[in-house]
């Protein structure tokens, strides 16, 4: 009994310990050319594989014409098919010239099953054609600091203009994911669409019915999975970018180049990974604590019942922007603290004046700043005051009658 008992606890051992070393370091391969893990909260790059590398995104694309729509159209506009939608090729909702569908439904059909007529007919919808919306893709990527990014086509089929081919890298995909989820004013409504497992529609004239069915397998697989978008062009190989919550933690992976035929279920090995990976070694920990700031000295400055001569100091104080403050760290991780303080400061000084700053960083990017300020006010010497100074002094000195 007691043999049976120690190896089983030996077995159970050995499990820990292999589960805490596959989760403990950064996966070591992964399918795919290029990979980002994200903290969708900050925007931090929690793993990294050739994440600044330009390559094909395919329909991951869509994920920012959806959010575009949503923000630039009402639910409730009518698009009307083009002789260009009509022509997309397969994978394709398969709309006629001159029919009509509201721009709520084509969404769906979007997102769903990633039909590429549904993405030129809402782009030609909300801006007029699509070099006119790829533009406002390439402005919306820009304001979101997406260098690395250039849109040509509103559904991923690879293109090619006088500003480079459609292209993006693994860190601005997930720059951009990060935008729908979280930050954008219909980033419900992204969240609705991308989240629906089947939806079912008509034209506007209620001629032909159409289903869509979600290819987002990742919404099943773990706990907590939020949204996401699948991808594929010979160019671009598999692709895909999805997001997590569990908690507080929100996680976002991008994949690029992640296989091509036969490897369609390479990505969603790589996603699983990768949020795991995240999930198991990263918590949120406050970092921002109540420290003290040594009081500056001030040049010609004085106190009222202060001395000739005397060297003066105004006290300092931290002022605090944002409490408690944490941010998702991993064991040997910390958040770097430094003090600024002004040199040479000069008398007057008023209470509350800046003094310095308290910055907070983490891998080189600053996540907090705290002015330090005055705690009280410095006059600067003055005749007046050497004058009554003076006086003090002759007055203490002259004799008692």
């Amino acid at each position: 009994m007691k043999k049976g008992i120690s190896l089983f606890l030996g077995v159970l051992l050995l499990v820990v310990n292999t589960v805490f070393v596959t989760y403990a370091q950064e996966p070591e391969t992964l399918h795919a050319q290029s990979a980002v893990l994200m903290d969708a909260d900050s925007g931090r790059v929690l793993y990294a594989k050739n994440a600044d590398q330009v390559r094909a995104m395919a329909s991951t694309t869509k994920i920012m014409t959806c959010i575009l729509a949503l923000e630039k159209s009402s639910p409730d506009t009518i698009v009307t098919a083009s002789k260009e939608a009509a022509r997309q090729p397969k994978v394709h909702l398969g709309m006629q010239e001159g029919e009509q569908f509201y721009l709520k439904d084509l969404l769906y059909s979007l997102m769903l099953e990633s039909h590429n007529d549904s993405a030129v007919a809402i782009a030609e919808a909300v801006a007029g054609d699509v070099a006119s919306f790829a533009a406002m893709m390439n402005e919306k990527a820009k304001s979101l600091g997406c260098d690395n990014t250039h849109f040509v086509t509103p559904n991923g089929i690879d293109g090619e203009d006088e500003g480079g081919i459609h292209s993006t890298t693994a860190a601005d995909l997930a720059r951009i994911m990060k935008y729908c989820i979280g930050e954008s004013p219909k980033t419900e409504e992204f969240l609705a669409v991308t989240q629906t497992a089947d939806y079912a529609f008509a034209d506007v004239e209620r001629k032909r019915q159409f289903h869509c069915t979600n290819h987002n397998a990742f919404l099943g697989m773990m706990e907590g999975a939020l949204s996401g978008k699948t991808g594929f062009t010979a160019d671009a190989g598999y692709c895909y970018v999805g997001a997590l919550r569990q908690g507080e933690k929100t996680f976002i992976v991008a994949l690029l180049a992640c296989g091509w035929p036969n490897n369609k279920g390479y990505k969603w090995a790589d996603t699983r990974k990768l949020m795991e990976y995240g999930l198991a070694n990263y918590e949120y920990r406050e970092f921002q604590e109540n420290h003290t700031v040594e009081p500056v000295f001030v040049k010609e400055g004085v106190k009222e019942a202060g001395r000739i001569g005397e060297r003066v100091y105004v006290p300092l104080w931290i002022q605090k922007k944002e409490e408690p403050k944490a941010v998702l760290l991993k064991e040997g991780e910390a958040v770097r603290r430094d003090i600024f303080i002004k040199e040479n400061v000069q008398a007057p000084v008023e209470k509350g004046q800046i003094m310095g700053k308290e910055v907070y960083s983490l891998d080189g990017k600053v996540i907090l700043q705290n002015d330090i300020v005055a705690e009280e006010a410095v006059e600067q010497r003055d005749l007046r005051w050497c004058f009554e100074k003076a006086a003090e002094i002759l007055l203490m000195k002259s004799p008692i009658v």
